[in-house]
């Protein structure tokens, strides 16, 4: 079984999932009222300078201001030595216009991150009308293949120049993945349909006033067939038949080669059960994915990095301890490569795999991991073991992790994983009522909390309740309030 992808629309939420060998590996989800803005154009204003950190805050129209740093301002043709040397002071002021484009989306409780370097993307190019450089995508690794594709684009390029009379410069281009094979007359569409779209953008901003949009990206159904849409896939199923037509509509204008993939799903049964896509959601949601073999990991996602955590479980092997340890590494590196996907866990990520001694064992299991992360769309980097024993890597993060996307803070623990138990929140209650009996003077003291303090404090802490009333020579009553968190009181004064 090959590769699919699944196009899951309502009016409020559009979900995309990417199925490899009947596993899903990645899951998009953009909704109506938090669609993602990475790729969007915005007029913005600068409203604050800051020397200190080399960067500015730029109000784009968002809840909060969105982040530039002064390598984003300076031009792309920029040397070290003037990177290094310039001050965001000499680049912009407070108050000032900037036409700027989105990198990352707002995550948490950082705001956007910006950049003047603008690149729009097309089916097999990337334009960028502030440069002229021609790049070819890393992943396509035959030379050959290289060679041609530059110098096709080099060859319609001074065509361009040539035809128009003030002999500017047409912009710059990146090749895209899937331009590999491409030919000069697919390519050529591409570059008209970007220079004209280029166009719209600059008529756009004649007269734009800050903040304001100037351009914004294709829907995530869309962006799915521009982006990720290629020949080697099965097929790309659809349970919306207006969605399915837009869809047709849209390949047939830019990529037609895909249109035959394209599928209408009217099943009965929802899309996202066809392979478990909703049972794995929910998994992934989870600290613990268990393994095959029997061991486990152990996912925890903080501010400023992800931890992965290796364990054998239940699993005990069939030779020796190492051969065991072995097994379960390389079966862990192959699950974390895909949980990194699913999970879109972004930034820096340490992996605590079991401590092995064979040297070779350790490479086995780092280039499986790096194998694994091959198939990725978002940029990683394996740094390799360090002296603790630990796989440190970065993955490339535009937006917010699946646990962000769909999950809250909880109310009860305020995100930090456990509450309190009912025999601490008893004995911080006692402290509260001495606090009290110290500061005011009354009759009695009524205890508001939830059902299980309740309980705790009349069964279990009842002879402490009773010598804390002999202390205090007050009468202490209970009430239970069903409404109240598990570390949630009061103490009312009667």
């Amino acid at each position: 079984m090959g590769e699919e992808i699944l196009i899951n629309f309502t009016p409020m939420e559009t979900r995309v999932a990417v199925i490899e060998n009947g596993m899903p590996q990645e899951v998009y989800i953009e909704r109506v009222r938090r669609r993602g803005i990475v790729g969007n154009i915005y007029q913005g204003k600068v409203v604050r300078v800051l020397p200190g950190m080399q960067a500015a805050f730029v109000e784009i129209g968002l809840e909060r201001a969105a982040f530039i740093h002064v390598e984003d301002v300076l031009p792309q043709t920029a040397t070290s030595e003037e990177k290094s040397n310039a001050s965001i002071s000499h680049q912009l002021r407070e108050g000032q216009s900037l036409v700027v484009q989105v990198t990352k989306d707002p995550i948490g409780t950082k705001g956007a991150r910006l950049t003047t370097h603008l690149s729009i993307p097309s089916r097999y190019l990337v334009y960028m009308p502030g440069n002229d450089h021609i790049g070819v995508s890393q992943r396509i690794e035959d030379v050959e293949e290289r060679d041609r594709l530059r110098s096709t684009i080099a060859g319609l390029l001074k065509e361009i120049t040539d035809d128009e009379e003030n002999g500017k410069s047409p912009g710059g281009f990146i090749l895209r993945t899937v331009a590999e094979g491409a030919s000069e007359a697919e390519l050529k569409e591409d570059i008209k349909f970007l220079r004209r779209l280029w166009g719209k953008i600059q008529r756009n901003l004649k007269g734009a006033k800050a903040p304001s949009v100037i351009y914004e990206d294709l829907p995530l159904n869309m962006r799915t067939l521009r982006d990720m849409a290629h020949t080697g896939l099965e097929r790309i199923r659809i349970d919306s038949r207006e969605t399915y037509q837009k869809a047709t509509e849209f390949v047939q204008s830019l990529v037609p080669e895909i249109a035959e993939k394209l599928e209408y799903y009217p099943g009965e049964r929802p899309i996202f059960d066809l392979f478990n896509v909703e049972e794995e959601l929910q998994r992934a949601l989870g600290r613990k994915v268990e393994l095959k073999s029997g061991g486990y990991l152990i996912f925890d996602q903080t501010e400023a990095m992800t931890t992965v955590d290796v364990n054998t479980g239940a699993f005990v092997g069939h030779r020796n301890l190492e051969e065991t340890i072995f097994k379960t590494n390389l079966e862990a590196a192959t699950a974390i490569g895909r949980q990194l996907r699913l999970r879109n866990l972004g930034g820096i990520i340490i992996l605590d795999f079991i401590d092995m001694e064979d040297p070779d064992h350790q490479r086995q299991v780092l280039r499986t991991l790096e194998r694994v992360l091959e198939k990725d769309h978002a940029k990683c980097k394996v740094t390799g073991v360090s002296e603790l024993g630990l796989v440190e890597m970065t993955r490339k993060r535009t937006r917010e992790s699946l646990e962000h996307v769909l999950c809250e803070t909880c109310e009860q623990c305020q995100g930090r994983g456990s509450i309190k138990t009912p025999e601490t929140v008893c004995y911080e209650i006692f402290r509260e009522i001495l606090r009290q009996h110290r500061a005011y003077d009354t009759d009695s003291y009524l205890v508001l909390a939830a059902q299980n303090v309740v309980d705790y404090m009349v069964d279990d802490a009842s002879d402490h309740v009773a010598e804390l009333e002999a202390f205090i020579s007050k009468t202490i009553r209970f009430q239970i309030e069903p409404m109240y968190g598990a570390e949630h009181y009061d103490v009312v004064l009667r």
